[in-house]
């Protein structure tokens, strides 16, 4: 029998400055210790943790702004250890994709009183002898999240966060419903400050959560529904946003869009080989998390084509050409916004093509792919197309 989840996030506001939402939303909790878990960059360059340290006045019990691309374990504990110190009962991030994810694994590590990076491997998903997920064995997370993104990953609506490890270079999961932010903030005006290629590469990535939700063979009515209006919206807005990065209006629909495209994800669809393959790049070969959206989704999507050929014309349809093949579409946006395609001219040779395909199959999500993939010749399949 089919089953939606549905998430346990209190509220998304967006048409109201990130710092008097903030305001607002924390004089309804009973919260003293507040932790601002910010983007180093927005931090040093920009007045916007300044205007929310202002906001929360006295509440405001610190900063932390040294969280790595792809959230290095070292900078979580150390994160962890600031949170702690400071005795906090809520945590604000504002930034990209990384400080949302870290401030995830803080809450986890905050409860399970986790002090060292080895010791994340205690909240790792552990499986049956069959490789279904088994329940948390760990502590849920007691501090709430609320989150103020300015880029386009959209991890502050998943109760999931990718953590590095940096011994092995792999990038782990950490999974428990009650890291879900407890609120999204959503201010056009704050994430202005994002530099183009990354707005516009995590726009893709959030694309490609749409795309590989729709696709998938386990696809539901209520992922459909909202990742559909999502690519929609990120398609136009992201062409709005290179053409004019002044455009308010489309830099919002952007950051819809993103939270739109999770819709499958946090209803239970999987993602595909794209999010998987792309986990190896970016913990590996330190590709930006945006950057390998760019390089495997329209290589993933003409390699699935034979087995899900009319839930990709859903995707054509929602950018405008229902009869051109998904494939061509996306990569004839991501070139468009002037986004890199190829591996071989990103910093990925042919040499590394038999490691990055072994390592795939590691991956929560190359096994879920549309198409099976039966092993690392497959992946290497879709390498080739993706060169």
């Amino acid at each position: 029998m089919p089953r939606i989840e549905l998430t346990s996030m209190k509220a998304v506001v967006y048409g109201q400055p990130a710092n008097e939402a903030l305001a607002d939303e924390v004089s309804r909790l009973d919260v003293r210790r507040i932790l601002i878990l910010a983007s180093g960059t927005l931090n040093r360059e920009t007045d916007e943790v300044e205007k929310l340290q202002t906001a929360l006045g006295p509440r405001c019990a610190g900063v932390f702004d040294r969280v790595g691309a792809h959230v290095p374990r070292q900078d979580v504990i150390a994160a962890t250890h600031s949170a702690r110190e400071a005795d906090v009962d809520l945590i604000v991030t504002i930034g990209g994709g990384s400080p949302t994810d870290a401030a995830k694994a803080v809450s986890l590590c905050l409860a399970n009183g986790i002090d060292r990076p080895r010791d994340i491997d205690r909240l790792l998903t552990k499986v049956d002898t069959d490789g279904h997920p088994l329940p948390p064995d760990f502590k849920a997370p007691i501090i709430p999240q609320i989150s103020i993104p300015t880029t386009l990953s959209a991890g502050e609506y998943s109760a999931i966060t990718g953590v590095t490890n940096e011994a092995t270079g792999q990038k782990d999961i950490l999974k428990h419903p009650g890291m879900m932010p407890h609120m999204a903030i959503l201010d056009p005006d704050v994430a202005r400050h994002t530099p183009e290629w990354l707005f516009l590469s995590t726009g893709i990535r959030a694309i490609d959560h749409c795309v590989e939700g729709i696709c998938s063979q386990t696809a539901n009515p209520f992922g459909d529904a909202q990742a559909l209006r999502g690519l929609e919206l990120l398609a136009k807005g992201l062409a709005a946003v290179k053409n004019q990065p002044d455009d308010r209006s489309a830099r919002l629909d952007c950051l819809l869009g993103a939270w739109l495209s999770m819709g499958p994800l946090v209803s239970g669809v999987p993602m595909g080989a794209s999010h998987g393959i792309g986990y190896v790049l970016g913990a590996r070969f330190g590709i930006p998390h945006g950057h390998t959206s760019c390089l495997m989704l329209p290589a993933v999507m003409e390699w699935n084509a034979s087995v899900n050929s009319d839930r990709q014309r859903l995707v054509s349809a929602a950018l405008g050409e229902a009869e051109t093949d998904a494939s061509v579409l996306l990569d004839a946006l991501i070139s468009g916004l002037g986004l890199p395609r190829g591996l071989l001219a990103n910093g990925i040779t042919i040499d590394d093509f038999d490691d990055i395909a072994g390592a795939a199959m590691l991956t929560p999500w190359v096994p879920k792919n549309p198409r099976q993939i039966n092993g690392p010749e497959d992946v290497l399949e879709i390498l080739a197309l993706a060169q």
